[in-house]
């Protein structure tokens, strides 16, 4: 590898900071670039460069997570969907932050701390998978374009994260046994329905009913809610109940017995093309960012994409990824915007 450098993503994690080390091991050149949302954390960040000797910058992206990412977290919640915010922001935020500053210090590459892979597709272009660990951060990637795929480097694929944490003690890095982050950077305390009442109005509480709009109880406003859900609805019943539907232009909540929730088909809008896939090939479909996976076949119709499922899956949720796989490589991503149910005509 020479004297290739790049720009590595450093948040003052520990994923981070084994990267940098391992990117050092390679023969890059690295230079560590921070960026910042507004909840601190530079200094943190700034010590792991300072340690590993290699030179530090910082970025300023509050204004572009805003408007990218925040705001529209903030619309999908309040109109009945459920948000995926990081694979929002690594395409429109935080790998265009990073490609800025490769072209400032004229590096080729740009790195982060995910766990996935960059391999040769069978096309011979670069093309993302999944870590060989079975670590699945490619799911929160699938939405980059694969143009900038050749120029990016993950060099924890390789690794599980218990074997990142032990690499950060044997490095000595000041991180090493710093707890792992939140899933929403933005939202370090976890309660994003908190968050949501802060930032300004939101829908107020309604009524629980079921699919024949018989009230079964009040609901907090539906920002609290998301399909699937069991827990925290506070409505007795002789059996459980799940959150099956949310009807924003009501102001309601449908719940049901769970047995409406699985479906036989998804489709969606955003298709992100990034491994050659022939329409009504089979693959295997992952619907949230969980292990479970589906074996499904696309289609890439007039209307949009759509994967017909082979095996029924459990509360596909408009806002959500659907991210096509075959084996460890990710063919493609899209948007899920509805589902038919298994009991629909």
């Amino acid at each position: 590898m020479g004297t290739e450098s790049v720009v590595l993503g450093l948040s003052g994690g520990v994923d981070s900071a084994v990267a940098a080390r391992l990117l050092l091991e390679a023969g890059y050149t690295v230079y560590g670039h921070w960026l910042d949302i507004g909840l601190g954390g530079r200094e943190e960040a700034a010590a792991v460069a300072a340690a590993l000797g290699i030179p530090f910058s910082a970025g300023d992206i509050r204004g572009e997570l805003e408007r990218e990412v925040m705001a529209p977290f903030q619309a999908d919640y309040l109109a009945g969907r459920t948000p995926i915010p990081c694979a929002r922001c690594n395409p429109a935020v935080k790998f265009p932050a990073l490609f800025r500053r490769a072209e400032e210090v004229g590096a080729a590459f740009v790195a982060t701390g995910h766990y996935a892979r960059i391999r040769p597709g069978t096309d011979g272009a670069p093309t993302l998978c999944r870590g060989e660990q079975g670590n699945d951060q490619a799911y929160l990637l699938a939405r980059l374009p694969r143009a900038w795929l050749g120029r990016l480097r993950f060099p924890l694929g390789d690794y599980a994260k218990p074997q990142v944490r032990q690499l950060a003690r044997a490095f000595g890095l000041p991180v090493a046994e710093k707890p792992d982050s939140m899933e929403i950077c933005f939202i370090p305390e976890g309660d994003y329905a908190a968050w949501l009442e802060r930032r300004g109005p939101v829908p107020p509480p309604g009524d629980f009913v079921d699919r024949t709009g018989k009230v079964l109880g009040r609901h907090k406003g539906i920002h609290h809610y998301t399909i699937g859900q069991r827990r925290g609805l506070g409505v007795p019943a002789e059996h459980r109940l799940f959150v099956s539907e949310i009807r924003p232009g009501e102001n309601t909540v449908v719940l049901s017995d769970g047995t409406d929730l699985m479906a036989r088909a998804v489709w969606g809008e955003g298709w992100n093309p990034l491994a050659p896939l022939e329409g009504g090939e089979g693959v295997t479909l992952r619907l949230r960012h969980s292990k479970t996976e589906t074996p499904a076949r696309f289609l890439l119709t007039p209307d949009g994409p759509r994967a017909e499922l082979l095996a029924p899956a459990r509360a596909p949720t408009p806002g959500q990824l659907a991210v096509l796989y075959r084996g460890d490589t990710v063919l493609g991503s899209f948007w899920i915007t509805g589902a038919a149910r298994q009991d629909s005509p």
